[in-house]
């Protein structure tokens, strides 16, 4: 995807890091409660780094693989002890793995099938391997909807309108940007827009390119917003353990 330049990655990064941080101690005892306490673990859309820190300081190596050159910036100084790579996980080569990580509705930001995707990752996976991830489906937005909201820091504000269209399961944010400089504020926006999933159609794609599934309505316990979920997919054990179909979530 492109977009987060500079200063909504500031933005960003100030306010909005709380699904990050909630994240990743979950994630932590996910990958530990599997028996991965070690090894590399792969970062899709790492934003600044949030996630990447907390998997580096439970000892596990961390490759962070995200669009955004202000992001991947912030990401270098808040984990230092990981690697981080510029470019897009559509495309981006992914190494053998005990886990891949994709948290913040990341894998939202395209319009492509994911299909592709969950085959490269499938692969990159050791046997037993996990893949976490959030997204969005639908009823993200109410249908009386657009909704419009404001936040605000010290050096920074930020207007979001948020419109959902249920027909072509799109959601699209727009954002005026505020932001502090040296010769006072400087207004800027993005446009981001993002194909909404279901659960079951993930849940389908997930299973045919062979994973065991798990749909969850938050990473700790928390009961996220309508239409926002977690999917733990796991790689089976045995290596030629053969892919199977499904609708439903385990």
């Amino acid at each position: 995807m492109k977009g987060y330049a500079e200063d909504l990655a500031h933005i960003h990064a100030s306010g909005f890091t709380a699904l990050a941080e909630t994240a990743a101690p979950a994630i932590v005892e996910v990958l530990r409660g599997a028996g991965i306490e070690s090894g590399l673990v792969v970062d899709l859309g790492c934003g600044s780094g949030i996630t990447s820190r907390a998997l580096v300081v439970a000892g596990y190596d961390v490759l962070g693989i995200d669009s955004s050159r202000p992001f991947l910036a912030r990401a270098r100084r808040n984990a230092p002890d990981a690697r981080f790579r510029h470019g897009s996980f559509l495309e981006e080569r992914l190494p053998e793995c005990g886990a891949v990580l994709a948290v913040g509705e990341v894998l939202n930001y395209t319009t492509r099938s994911l299909r592709p995707l969950f085959g490269r990752v499938q692969r990159a996976l050791r046997p037993g391997g996990l893949f976490v991830l959030d997204l969005a489906g639908p009823g993200r937005v109410p249908r009386t909807g657009p909704v419009r909201n404001w936040w605000e820091g010290e050096d920074w504000a930020i207007l979001v309108e948020t419109e959902e269209d249920p027909r072509r399961l799109l959601l699209t944010r727009r954002m005026i940007t505020f932001r502090r400089t040296d010769r006072g504020w400087r207004r800027g926006g993005e446009t981001h827009r993002q194909r909404l999933h279901r659960p079951s159609e993930i849940g389908a794609d997930l299973r045919g390119a062979g994973f065991r599934v798990r749909v969850r309505r938050g990473y700790a316990g928390e009961r996220f917003a309508p239409g926002h979920y977690v999917v733990v997919a796991r790689k089976p054990p045995s290596a030629s353990a053969s892919p199977r179909r499904g609708t439903g979530a385990d």
